[in-house]
């Protein structure tokens, strides 16, 4: 799923290098980070395309930590809003644009635009390990987002996606301020998000690819693999893949549904160029 390239460079936030002494309750961080991130990879063109393309981006980066609003390494989110192990935060994701004209099952069709989603994400830590070298935590997403396609000329409401999600994070594996995240998880779409993969308007059938107009339900399975591992206090690299499998989707008999396994590779950097001399304090717990 072309999620995963783009996903790697919207996340490329890391646990911060500056939280290097562990025996400390608390560390100043600034409240600014301004940079540069990237990030590129290999994926299918679609969910449950038959051929998969390179992809890359080049986007700003930014960290801001406010006092009630904060952008950070967990995400963008109103700390008044989180109790306990729940939080109430913002999540994206987003999917490359991918040709028409370089893919067989949609060549003649209007091209795949590119994708963003935003929306409201209730996390909820079943299981918190501080207490070791080596901090862990087991978390369970439960993403509901909107979702926008955009061209040079419009941007397109393109339905609604619900994306739960169980998460496993670790960090300290084998690098130092490194963080491990392995996830599984489910799509679920409305019916203006199927429609834009697996739609085919009549004007655009032809002999094997009949008219189709896709039904809102279950999309696929994901499971996802990342590291983030910091290099310098102001550069860091992140790395992972994702293996889908779309068996028994709602639209597996749109004509332009042609693989029940989908995969993809990507990798990425971060890259710190300003920060600000004004700082607020910052708890060494990663996963605060």
């Amino acid at each position: 799923m072309r999620h995963v390239v783009l996903g790697i460079a919207l996340s490329l936030a890391v646990v911060p290098a500056l939280a290097q002494d562990r025996g400390r309750p608390a560390v100043r961080l600034p409240v600014l980070e301004l940079g540069v991130g990237g990030g590129g990879g290999l994926a299918p063109d679609y969910p449950a395309a038959e051929q998969s393309h390179w992809r890359g981006v080049l986007t700003p980066y930014l960290i801001y930590r406010g006092d009630v609003l904060r952008a950070d390494e967990q995400g963008a989110r109103l700390r008044g809003l989180r109790n306990g192990s729940t939080e109430l935060a913002l999540s994206a994701a987003g999917a490359f644009p991918a040709s028409s004209r370089d893919n067989r099952a949609r060549e003649g069709m209007p091209d795949l635009d590119w994708l963003g989603e935003v929306g409201p994400t209730l996390q909820v830590t079943l299981h918190r390990d501080t207490g070791s070298p080596q901090p862990r935590r087991l978390l369970l997403d439960l993403p509901l987002r909107l979702a926008f396609s955009a061209d040079a000329h419009a941007v397109r409401f393109r339905g609604v996606t619900f994306e739960p999600e169980l998460a496993y994070e670790r960090n300290g594996l084998l690098f130092r301020d490194s963080r491990l995240r392995l996830a599984l998880g489910v799509v679920l779409g409305s019916q203006e998000y199927m429609d834009y993969f697996y739609g085919v308007p009549a004007e655009f059938a032809r002999a094997g690819r009949a008219p189709y107009t896709a039904e809102a339900g279950y999309l696929g399975t994901r499971l996802s693999l990342s590291v983030r591992v910091p290099i310098t206090e102001s550069f860091s690299v992140v790395a992972g893949g994702r293996v889908s499998n779309f068996s028994g989707a709602t639209n597996a008999d749109s004509p332009l549904f042609r693989s029940e396994w989908g995969y993809a590779v990507a990798a990425g950097f971060r890259w710190i160029l300003y920060r600000s001399e004004r700082t607020v304090e910052g708890s060494i717990d990663p996963f605060l």
